[in-house]
């Protein structure tokens, strides 16, 4: 009935060898422990020492039965709830691709789009948009939508835009136009020049809209289109406004610091209640100069001011102004406030614009294909207003902006000028404003202290 084994002690203990029985029910009661189903206690056997081996009596058994953990419940779908799929819009893309990529299978949807005058939104694929479907159980339509020119409404709040394609329950679809107040978070970004200022945006996923207001907010201060190099630097903290999670358009800069050449050029976002906003550097001076460095957004010099080979007449002679090569129809912008002084024809400017900005300073914008619609001779703009387009009227070898910056109607090169600064913020305006700006600054300031550290860890 039993097996026997043998377990032999250390003889310095004086003990006598041990003889162990173990019964096999008791091994598979143990095994069924070990299974998680049964615990069992078993009889043991032991030496009687005045007459040798001898069974003692099963002393106690128990078994008890385990019951098993219950198993963890599966999550059932809500199969009412409908399945969303997105998107994007790539360059060449048709509606028809779209709604194949989406896996739209409604035959009379697309036929409905392209006649429904409440539809026509959607024909204007821009790349970069999305667009929405979502589908029942059955592969249904439930609803498409068109993510499309998000905005500001009637109160200037910012607004997310879409047209909304619905099934009207009688075998046809109805569409209509939405919108919803978008989001608005705060993003910190940095970066470094290396080839491009854009190239440097796109890497640090800054949208070009914010690249734009970069150069129109530091313009009075940097030549973007040739003072920048490589290893320049920047910092910014601006609006961005999303809906449902996905970004539909980027707002205000409310700072940035920018190091050109190792020169910071700051700016901060300043609005008190009782005037209009404004860009001034931490100092509370103001960043609206008094003029801009340049009329064009982004372009090449093609001639300085001075004496040069005129490329007509091929004689030696001064040029009063600077030329900026850029394609036909480029916009042109007035470098300050001011009124139109003189508007039209003059012999080998072509096309020109002269705008006198106060007692003593002037500028001419010549060689316009047109000037902007609805501007007359004797009208105030203001800095940065679109007032013609770049052409090659008059005396001109090709399209391109000739500028003039005069003083006292004497020609001077806008390069070199030191260029008037309007206002600095003084008293209690002053106080406000560093009270207003302080959080911008700290998080300016901690940005370089992280670029700083980044930069020394990398060595």
């Amino acid at each position: 009935m039993f097996k026997k084994g043998t377990i032999n002690t250390p003889s310095q203990t004086g003990m006598r060898p041990v003889r162990h029985r173990t019964s096999a029910y008791i091994r598979n009661s143990f095994l069924f422990v070990a299974l998680g189903l049964f615990a069992t206690a078993a009889a043991l056997a032991v030496v009687d020492p005045n007459n040798g081996t001898t069974e003692l009596p099963l002393i106690h058994a128990a078994r008890q039965t385990l019951a098993l953990p219950e198993p963890f419940p599966l999550p059932i779908g809500d199969f009412d709830t409908p399945f969303i799929s997105e998107t994007q819009i790539r360059p060449g893309d048709t509606l028809s691709a779209l709604l194949q990529r989406l896996r739209i299978q409604e035959p009379r949807l697309q036929q409905f789009l392209a006649h429904d005058k409440n539809a026509r939104a959607i024909y204007k694929l821009q790349p970069g948009r999305t667009l929405q479907a979502a589908l029942d159980k059955d592969g249904r339509l439930v609803w498409l939508r068109y993510n499309h020119t998000p905005g500001t409404n009637e109160n200037g709040h910012f607004v997310s835009k879409w047209l909304e394609v619905k099934p009207d329950g009688k075998g046809q679809f109805a569409a209509a136009e939405r919108s919803e107040a978008a989001d608005t978070q705060i993003r910190v970004a940095e970066g470094v020049i290396s080839s491009s200022l854009f190239g440097a945006t796109d890497a640090a996923d800054i949208p070009d809209a914010i690249t734009l207001q970069m150069t129109d907010i530091l313009g009075s201060k940097i030549d973007f289109m040739q003072d920048i190099r490589r290893g320049d630097r920047f910092r910014i903290i601006y609006e961005s406004y999303s809906h449902d999670g996905m970004e539909v358009g980027a707002g205000r800069i409310l700072a940035l610091e920018f190091i050109n050449r190792d020169h910071p050029y700051e700016a901060v976002w300043f609005d008190p209640k009782d005037s209009s906003g404004a860009y001034y550097d931490f100092s509370g001076h103001s960043l609206k100069g008094a003029f801009l460095r340049t009329a064009l957004k982004f372009t090449r010099i093609s001639s300085t001011f001075g004496m040069r080979m005129h490329p007509l007449h091929r004689t030696w002679t001064g040029h009063q102004g600077v030329d900026y090569a850029a394609p036909k129809g480029t916009p042109i912008h007035s470098t300050s406030d001011g009124v139109v002084e003189f508007m039209g024809q003059k012999n080998g400017y072509g096309n020109v614009i002269i705008i006198k900005h106060g007692k003593h300073y002037s500028t001419l914008y010549a060689h316009q294909s047109r000037f902007a619609s609805g501007l007359k001779q004797g009208e105030t703009v203001e800095q940065g207003q679109l007032i013609g387009y770049v052409g090659a009227t008059g005396w001109a070898t090709g399209p391109h902006l000739h500028y003039e910056f005069r003083v006292d109607n004497r020609p001077i090169d806008p390069l070199s000028v030191n260029l008037p600064i309007a206002h600095t913020l003084e008293g209690p305006e002053l106080k406000t404003f560093e009270h207003s700006v302080a959080s911008y600054r700290e998080h300016i300031h901690l940005l370089a202290e992280l670029q700083s550290q980044q930069h020394v860890a990398s060595r």
